[in-house]
């Protein structure tokens, strides 16, 4: 299961009801940052969420729009936040932007008062939990090394109680044993394999995260069959030639991307405030009906088999309601 809530979702620059590009992904007791745009220390506060275990952060790519507010939030983590360490991941050309960000200006060559780990990251996991696992794959941007993300809870094989019911299986450590697969022999003699009591495997919840992206062709496979996809809509279709122009997409190709990778749910972000959220709304989904564009502070709850919950703004109403 995983929740994630928008911090700043406008493109390039900040608009009254919208910051700029960051979101909190919650998975269990882990929480990651994704991208800081300016504010965005700022915008944790307005949000409820706090800064609690929130010094893991994943970098989409360079551009400062993304990556400018590192230098505030890092800051008042490691001056007063009460964290061990400050782990940032991204492409090796965001992290040396990042790296004269952070230790030429915000500790002016000087030793941070916890240490600041800079890692790079490439094709494939790189970070794995009990219950999930975290990837990075390419994407196609302006400029090298852009990234996105891949939250995808482990495949589990259900513990069928009423198959362990029959087989006479006592509550306690037998059960527990069959669920992490391995077999345990009762007293009576019998030998209980983990497929007697276990059901098909079911595929875990899977989030993909994108920042700016020029070309989607290539990062469909790390996409298909997302529970969410989260990406942006910079453009209306009005404008493709700009947009294509900039390395950005339209809102009418990012419902087409959510269409041919088999998602179950397209969460639109980095949006422009030249147009009217409505519009916006009716442009994604005339081609992907579960399509959201998504508000600063909107928190959408994301479980297996269960549709997507959108939890209202936690700050406060949002006046675009109105539009």
């Amino acid at each position: 299961m995983f929740d994630i809530v928008f911090l700043g979702t406008s493109a390039s620059a900040p608009s009254i009801h919208r910051g700029l590009s960051s979101a909190a992904v919650m998975a269990g007791e882990d929480r990651f940052l994704i991208d800081c745009g300016e504010g965005t220390q700022r915008q944790i506060l307005r949000s409820g969420i706090g800064f609690k275990k929130l010094n893991h952060i994943l970098l989409t790519h360079s551009h400062l729009d993304h990556i400018l507010g590192l230098g505030g939030l890092v800051s008042t983590f490691t001056r007063w936040e009460a964290i061990d360490d400050f782990q940032i991941w991204g492409g090796t050309a965001t992290l040396q932007r990042v790296e004269d960000l952070l230790f030429n200006v915000v500790f002016a060559r000087h030793q941070p008062p916890v240490p600041v780990h800079l890692t790079p990251v490439g094709d494939g996991v790189f970070y794995e939990q009990k219950k999930f696992t975290l990837s990075a794959f390419p994407v196609q941007h302006r400029g090298p090394d852009c990234y996105g993300y891949v939250f995808q809870e482990h495949t589990h094989m259900p513990f069928l109680a009423e198959k362990a019911n029959a087989l006479g299986i006592p509550f306690g450590p037998e059960r527990s044993a069959l669920v992490q697969g391995h077999a345990v022999t009762l007293a009576d003699g019998r030998t209980i394999l983990p497929s007697d009591v276990l059901g098909e495997p079911v595929p875990g919840v899977k989030i993909a995260f994108t920042g700016d992206v020029g070309n989607a062709e290539a990062m469909l496979p790390y996409i298909q069959d997302a529970d969410a996809l989260v990406i942006e809509g910079t453009f209306m279709q009005e404008e493709a030639d700009m947009a294509r122009r900039f390395g950005h997409l339209t809102i009418h190709q990012a419902g087409l991307i959510a269409q041919e990778a088999n998602v179950k749910n397209l969460l639109i972000t980095h949006v422009s405030r030249r147009y009217r959220e409505r519009d916006m709304a009716e442009e994604a989904q005339n081609v992907f009906p579960n399509a959201y564009i998504v508000r600063d502070f909107d928190h959408f709850v994301i479980r297996r088999d269960k549709p997507i919950v959108k939890q209202k703004a936690s700050y406060r109403n949002n006046p675009e309601d109105a539009l």
